[in-house]
């Protein structure tokens, strides 16, 4: 079109543009083509005529060969004296004669008797004669001296029939090829000729093309029959052309079937097509029209309608149309599969939120309801819902999760067992196929209605009428099973499209219950060993009232422990750690942890001391465990699991002496604990931070912290888990827990409860250990202390003392206990120990007697033989004893023993002979 504008305007258009055209495109081709068709056979006649030449030449060499060699004489001759003088002169005439260049008259050995050349009588002659020579006559192109030629060589014979000579005669090449150029200038000037035809001819026709194509170029008209074919064939519109007159031009594939148009409509009038009358009459109006709907049979089509030349009422027009009712279907379906990619998306979001089995199983039943189904049950095995292994019958499932488009429901409620006993029902049969099963009529669904006919009945009057039912597989292993079910609030009933979506949907809900399931064992399986690791009851004491509480993490157990230590001498000792890491590893490494404590707290060391002792364990342990994964795993996986093995952990250990209030704490990068005093004032004492355990930095010593506890003060430990989470910080944390903790009057346990409710989350991603001591108080009344000179007359008014203040407290059954251990302990501590010597007498639920001296020396107890005068004092405190052990103070030590009130022995309780205290003070150690 724009170039027939450009013409009408009478622009010139180069010869660029003419090159470019299909006409100057095939003018081009066809002058090339006649060009190397015309160069071709004249190069094929120039190589013909020199063959023919050159075969001429040969004929003629040999016919002149063959004359010269049986004209009469020439055998004769050749045996004559002189052949030279007969044969020359009769040579040159027959050369002469027949036209060749040469004759020659050879004799048998080849030496020349005639030749054209004189000079050449008497040589022999170069080649090949041994064929002639042997009676045979041949030609050949020989090269060589004097010149090249076409020559033949024919024997003479005599009438004996023996050779006696040869003859050879040729023309030279080079008369060959002269003869052949005496010939080009006429065959040059025909192929001139034609040329000249020829490229007239293809002027001729390219003017009739380009009259044709109206100059266009190939791109141009490939271009044109492309969009053809689209309009015709290919697009799915329907385009029909219409002309001035109301017939019809041009009508796509398309708009034959939307249309119903005949084979031969085209050229055919409007009217006379069958058209709506509508439809025709737009055609026929010259009007414009945009996307007006027009019945064609069943169908209904948007159609467009523009004038082909604006302003002229008979100008033709073109309509476009298309069928808008498989558009409206299309639509639908792909709204459809919108809807389910968006709930599949959705279902990879709310689906596993939670490791938790049902809750899993509860959002595969929310999700799909009601955009999928009315009703969604799930049933999983005993099994799995308790994070075991997938084991037992098929047939038999537990309800877990039920959701409705209505609170009430037809089918069985969450907990119910549920049955498969008929192997024909759609879940028998999903679970056998292994795959989804649809059963569209639940009316017809005989195996469903007889495997529970009551609850069938039921479901079927409620509304049900199509079920979708598919095993929830993991790993290749049934899990439990999903089904999908349809009432009157969706008449559909469920269909092949959506096999599909269930089976997708089930999958990822399939994954997730699997891991919630191995989560839930392994969770179940650590908080067991964490439990069975940790105190089952609280060791009876009455230095503090304690509570406890311990929560594992949702999301994994974790390392954290506590424990109450009752010590000599009436203290407690308070712990609380953590371990780095979760899982069974961290719950091991605990266990073994709380046992060094409680190992450890036997040495009877302050806590800086004791801390120190567990970094070295912890250093120890480590060193053992990362040497066994490097020969298991190789460097790279022994790096790894080094790393694993000899895990940190952080502990906070404390020792309260209720006789004096005094309280002594260290930390091993742990939090130190909340004071609340009486009144509710709440502080959090500053104790030393130190590095946590097993970080290879034991040099660093531990430091320990001292304040005093008023009675009726509370002691909170807990782990770092209260306090910090991913929605709080720690300082946020510590806000919380002096808000709960400032409450005057509340008990150890309420304390708990408090702080527990102020504080924990609902899924708390970390391990909560916490610990509230109430401090109590030894009665001043309950203790006496006395110093002792050291002389060894000091014991009996010191053992008699004492004995006072036992009577007094009303412990006379262990009287004569307390006096024999004390003058056993004085006396050595006299003897052996430096001064000063102190006793003092604790009464709490034991009786405790201590005597300290300011000597470090360790005593032992040994066993003396019969003719030892001494070493029987510590056997017999430790046979009167309930406990005894040593206790180092900075300077010196105390030896304690514990006698119980009411001893179950009888010599505890006075019965028996009663040996001479003054005689045992004489015993040695």
């Amino acid at each position: 079109m724009t170039r027939r504008a450009d013409r009408s305007r009478g622009e010139p258009r180069g010869r660029s543009s003419r090159l470019r055209s299909v006409s100057g495109q095939v003018f081009s081709l066809q002058a090339i083509i006649a060009l190397l068709l015309i160069a071709a056979a004249a190069i094929a006649i120039v190589l013909q005529d020199r063959h023919d030449s050159e075969r001429n030449a040969r004929n003629r060499s040999l016919a002149v060969a063959e004359t010269f060699a049986h004209a009469p004489g020439i055998a004769e001759a050749l045996k004559a004296d002189d052949p030279t003088a007969v044969l020359q002169p009769r040579a040159e005439a027959a050369r002469i004669a027949s036209g060749v260049d040469f004759i020659a008259v050879l004799a048998p050995d080849g030496a020349r008797y005639t030749d054209s050349d004189p000079s050449l009588i008497g040589e022999r002659a170069s080649g090949d004669i041994a064929r002639a020579r042997a009676g045979e006559s041949f030609t050949e192109i020989f090269h060589g001296a004097p010149n090249d030629a076409v020559r033949a060589v024919v024997p003479v014979r005599d009438d004996a029939g023996a050779v006696v000579g040869m003859v050879t005669s040729g023309i030279e090449v080079a008369t060959v090829g002269e003869t052949v150029e005496s010939r080009l200038p006429l065959l040059f000037g025909a192929a001139g000729v034609a040329l000249v035809l020829a490229l007239g001819g293809a002027a001729l026709v390219s003017v009739r093309l380009r009259r044709q194509t109206h100059g266009l170029g190939p791109a141009e008209m490939t271009r044109l029959k492309e969009h053809h074919e689209a309009v015709l064939h290919s697009v799915k519109e329907g385009v029909v052309i219409v002309a001035g007159d109301g017939r019809l031009l041009l009508a796509n594939d398309e708009a034959r079937r939307l249309l119903k148009l005949p084979e031969d409509a085209e050229r055919r009038h409007v009217r006379e097509l069958g058209l709506e009358p509508r439809t025709a009459a737009l055609l026929l109006s010259g009007r414009a029209a945009t996307d007006e709907v027009h019945l064609a049979g069943d169908r209904l089509l948007a159609v467009n309608v523009r004038p082909t030349a604006d302003g002229a009422a008979d100008g033709g027009c073109v309509m476009t149309m298309r069928d808008t009712t498989e558009l409206a279907a299309l639509t639908g379906r792909a709204e459809v599969a919108r809807g389910r990619l968006r709930l599949l998306y959705e279902a990879g979001t709310r689906i596993g939120t939670t490791l938790d089995v049902v809750r899993t199983a509860e959002e595969l039943s929310e999700v799909a309801v009601p955009r999928f189904a009315d009703f969604v049950t799930v049933e999983l095995l005993d099994p799995v819902v308790r994070g075991e292994e997938p084991s037992g019958a098929f047939t038999e499932m537990r309800r877990t999760a039920l959701s409705g488009v209505t609170p009430e429901t037809p089918l069985q409620p969450v907990g119910d067992l549920i049955r498969f006993v008929v192997p024909t029902t759609p879940m028998a049969s999903a679970l056998e196929q292994g795959r989804a099963v649809i059963q569209a009529d639940l009316a017809a669904a005989q195996g469903w209605r007889a495997q529970d006919p009551e609850g069938a009945a039921q479901a079927l009057g409620y509304g049900l009428h199509s079920l979708l039912t598919v095993p929830l597989l993991a790993r290749g292993v049934v899990l439990g099973m999903a089904n999908f079910w349809r009432g009157k609030d969706t008449p559909e009933p469920f269909g092949e499209d959506d096999l599909s979506f269930a089976e997708e949907l089930a999958a990822r809900a399939a994954l997730a219950i699997d891991n919630a399931r191995r989560f839930t064992r392994e969770h179940s399986m650590a908080v067991a060993l964490q439990r069975s690791l940790l105190p089952r009851a609280l060791p009876d004491q009455s230095a503090m009232q304690v509570a406890s509480r311990y929560l594992p993490a949702k999301a994994g157990v974790g390392g954290d422990w506590f424990d109450v230590i009752p010590l000599p001498g009436a203290r407690v000792a308070l712990v609380v750690g953590d371990v780095v890491g979760h899982g069974l590893h961290a719950a091991a490494t605990m266990g073994r942890l709380r046992t060094a404590v409680a190992n450890f707290s036997t040495l009877d060391v302050p806590p800086d001391e004791l801390l120190s002792h567990l970094d070295e364990l912890i250093d120890r342990l480590g060193q053992e465990i990362e040497p066994g994964l490097r020969r298991e795993g190789g460097s790279g996986e022994g790096e790894q699991g080094g790393a694993e093995g000899s895990a940190g952990a952080t502990c906070l250990y404390v020792i309260y002496d209720p006789t004096t209030g005094s309280c002594t704490m260290a930390s091993a990068g742990h939090p130190g604990p909340a004071l609340v005093r009486p009144d509710g004032t709440v502080e959090f004492p500053a104790v030393p931070a130190g590095l946590p355990l097993g970080l290879g930095l034991g040099d660093r010593p531990f430091e320990s912290a001292r304040l005093k506890l008023e009675p009726g003060s509370k002691l909170v430990l807990f782990t770092d888990g209260l306090l910090e989470s991913r929605e709080r910080d720690f300082d946020s944390g510590i806000a919380l827990l002096r808000q709960a903790l400032a409450r005057p009057g509340r008990s150890a346990e309420q304390t708990c409860a408090d702080v527990l409710a102020a504080l924990l989350l609902p899924v708390p991603s970390d391990d909560v250990a916490l610990l509230v001591a109430s401090a109590h108080r030894v009665p001043a009344d309950r203790i006496a202390e006395w110093e002792v000179s050291p002389d060894p007359s000091a014991v009996a008014p010191v053992r008699t003392a004492a004995a006072a203040r036992i009577a007094e407290w009303g412990l006379e059954d262990v009287g004569f206990t307390a006096e024999l251990v004390l003058s056993e302990l004085i006396t050595n501590a006299i003897r052996y120990g430096r001064p000063p010597v102190r006793v003092r007498l604790v009464y709490d639920r034991v009786l405790i007697c201590e005597v300290s001296d300011g000597s470090s020396t360790s005593p032992h107890l040994r066993h003396a033989t019969d003719t030892d005068e001494g070493g029987r004092g510590l056997f017999l405190v430790a046979q009167f004893a309930q406990r005894w052990g040593t206790r180092y103070a900075r300077r010196g030590k105390t030896i304690w023993a514990e006698l119980p009130v009411a001893p179950d022995r009888p010599s505890g309780n006075g019965s028996g002979p009663v040996p001479d205290l003054d005689a045992l003070e004489d015993l040695a150690w």
